[in-house]
């Protein structure tokens, strides 16, 4: 296997220098002339070149068509849909302007799609039934602290009913009792009644325990001298009688602070035939930035979050039932940073890599470990290096799917920290004693890597940036191949495009790569110059598409439930090494736990190919697969999709 890496490295190695002969030989002077640019854009368009390195390509939709894209999954009429929201742009969510593409990379057509709620930000996976579960989003943008004008915050309003709830709407006041300060509510709040508490041994009432809810307030005008201090019970205006005595509100400081982004209940489905939004039962947990993770069972599970006052989500995680469509809390809380990264493992259990893209303590939820839902136990697995800095770090599922190992690539200290990761780590979860090592490191301490598995079971890695959002002008301008069966890598054509923060990348059926996004805070090294979205889409084509031929595949069934076989034809069946079912994927924020890649048994008979779907539902989950051949040189077919029910 070295053998082969290492022909690999002499192979691009000697089409470069033979380029570079070949030129010089023409004429030096002319080689000066031609120009560093140019002389560049001559060799990587070389059909060797493009063999051994592959070619990226930028794709510029038309004016009208272009959109701050955050998230995209590929859908699986082989379109992609490409969501915005307000696209991190205060003025489109000022103005309700919530943007979604669907772009068809075959035709290259594009289509505007309304937009139900901002959902930017939001939560996604891939469900059985082939639609996209979309749950979250954004309800107020942040401020910074120089921009608040009004002070505010959390207010706790307790209700001493054991009887009956109380809602209070939107613009109720409070006022302090000591202070004489009074905060207006954003939005209305349920609160639950008293739960009544009685002593285990008598049987004799002790207590009632007042039901809580949360709601953020502002202060009635602006200015500092407006700001609370310290903790104070509120009156609550307009009421009387019983709920007037029952009912009073508890807030501690209540600031000018920086206000953080708040979430949204909402939940859609996105269905790919019809090209809509379907609104489904909302979660019980405003969130904006949350993972959506399909469990053993084929629910979903949403995990962490900033909540609806812009906290984060107190560990009060939450299934979603495809069937019935509604939304149940798990039954023990745990808490995570925001966009963990948490996979579904063959023994049913959930891997958390440590991997997050964003919000939460620096000492809450950051270990890696392997999570019983169930039971809530987690188990710490040991060995991560730079385990402090996994913000912005990428984790993928390493083809086959069946080995059950975990890279992490990069990642960045907590916040806005100028710490970089140049560290991949690898797991074995099948291991006796599972633990990270170290893969092979990249050049630079990389934020926001992409990271993309394909037919042939290599993983794409590119992009990023050195600093937080690309300060300091920090892009990456490298693309690698990592290889799992000879653990190294190997670099292959420079992207063209810069991409960091809000950024990602997409396996289409035809095995070339599309990248989407970035943003940028500063366009300049001083960082003195505001950085602009990236609107333009980039696409990769491997080197595996700049071979002679591939082999074809067609026919066979639509639907092959798991342990079952179907048949297809390809004229070079007799070729073909490695079957693959790979799951489209559903990219954000560095995140996406959809995407793997199953081998599948096969066996050939002329031109007919008998490929057989494991057994074990964990490994495949129900839904839509994309369906690749490869032969002996590596060269995928163009997918076939097929639905595992």
């Amino acid at each position: 296997m070295k053998d082969r890496a290492g022909r690999r490295r002499a192979r691009r190695f000697a089409i470069g220098t033979a380029v570079v002969v070949a030129l010089a030989g023409m004429n030096g002077p002319w080689l000066y002339r031609f120009g560093t640019e140019k002389y560049h854009q001559y060799k990587i368009n070389q059909p060797e070149y493009k063999a051994a390195n592959g070619k990226w390509e930028i794709v510029e939709f038309p004016e009208e068509y272009r959109q701050n894209t955050i998230h995209a999954a590929l859908l699986r009429t082989g379109k992609v849909l490409l969501v915005a929201g307000s696209g991190n742009n205060q003025d489109n969510f000022d103005d309700k302007k919530f943007d979604t593409r669907i772009w068809d990379p075959v035709k290259g057509t594009i289509k505007k799609v309304p937009t139900p709620a901002d959902l930017f930000c939001t939560g996604h996976t891939q469900l059985a039934n082939g639609n996209l579960l979309i749950a979250g989003g954004t309800k107020r943008y942040e401020k910074l602290k120089g921009d608040v004008t009004k002070a505010g915050g959390l207010m706790i309003v307790h209700n001493e009913n054991p009887d009956q709830p109380i809602t209070l709407p939107a613009g109720t006041k409070f006022t302090g009792k000591e202070n004489g300060k009074t905060f207006v509510s954003k939005d209305p709040v349920l609160v639950p009644r008293a739960k009544k508490v009685f002593d285990p041994q008598t049987g004799a009432f002790v207590r009632n325990d007042p039901g809580l809810g949360r709601i953020y307030v502002e202060a009635q005008r602006s200015g500092a001298k407006y700001e609370t201090g310290t903790q104070d019970n509120y009156r609550v205006q307009g009421l009387s009688g019983t709920d007037a005595r029952n009912t009073y509100g508890i807030a501690q400081k209540l600031a000018l602070d920086k206000k953080d982004f708040q979430g949204i209940r909402d939940a859609f489905e996105f269905d790919p035939v019809a090209e809509k939004y379907i609104k489904v039962d909302p979660m019980h947990e405003a969130r904006w930035y949350p993972t959506l993770t399909t469990l053993s069972d084929g629910k979903i599970l949403s995990v962490s979050g900033l909540d609806d006052i812009g906290q984060l989500v107190p560990g009060k995680n939450e299934v979603y039932d495809p069937e019935t469509k509604e939304w149940t809390y798990t039954d023990k809380v745990r808490q995570f940073p925001t966009y963990p990264a948490l996979f579904l493992m063959q023994n049913g259990k959930i891997f958390y890599s440590g991997a997050n893209a964003g919000y939460g303590p620096d000492d809450v939820g950051r270990d890696p470990g392997i999570w019983d839902v169930e039971t809530n136990k987690f188990t710490k697995v040991p060995g991560l290096s730079d385990a402090n800095m996994l913000e912005t770090a990428n984790t993928v599922l390493l083809p086959p799917a069946q080995d059950e190992k975990y890279m992490v690539i990069g990642g960045g200290g907590v916040g806005e920290s100028k710490l970089s990761s140049e560290k991949t780590r690898i797991i074995d979860l099948k291991a006796d004693d599972p633990r990270f090592v170290d893969g092979p490191a990249m050049e630079k301490g990389t934020r926001y890597p992409q990271a993309s598995v394909l037919p042939d079971d290599g993983v794409l890695v590119s992009g990023g940036s050195e600093d937080y959002r690309g300060r300091g002008d920090s892009n990456i301008l490298q693309a690698r191949m990592y290889h799992p069966d000879t653990n190294d890598f190997e670099r292959v054509a420079d992207p063209l495009v810069g991409r960091n923060y809000h950024s990602g990348s997409i396996l289409l059926p035809d095995g070339r790569l599309m990248f989407f996004g970035s943003d940028s805070l500063y366009a300049d090294k001083a960082n003195t110059k505001p950085g602009k979205f990236e609107q333009r889409i980039e696409i990769y084509t491997p080197p595996y598409l700049y071979r002679d031929s591939r082999p074809d595949l067609s026919g066979g069934p639509k639907t092959i439930a798991r342990g079952e076989s179907g048949t297809f034809t390809s004229r070079a069946a007799s070729t073909v090494k490695k079957v693959r079912l790979i799951r489209p994927s559903a990219s954000t924020h560095v995140t996406d736990v959809d995407q793997r890649s199953v081998a599948l048994d096969f066996t050939a008979d002329g031109d007919r190919l008998t490929v057989t779907v494991p057994s074990d539902k964990n490994l495949v989950q129900s839904g839509w697969y994309m369906m690749f051949v490869t032969d002996g040189d590596g060269t995928p077919s163009k997918a076939e999709w097929v639905r595992v029910p």
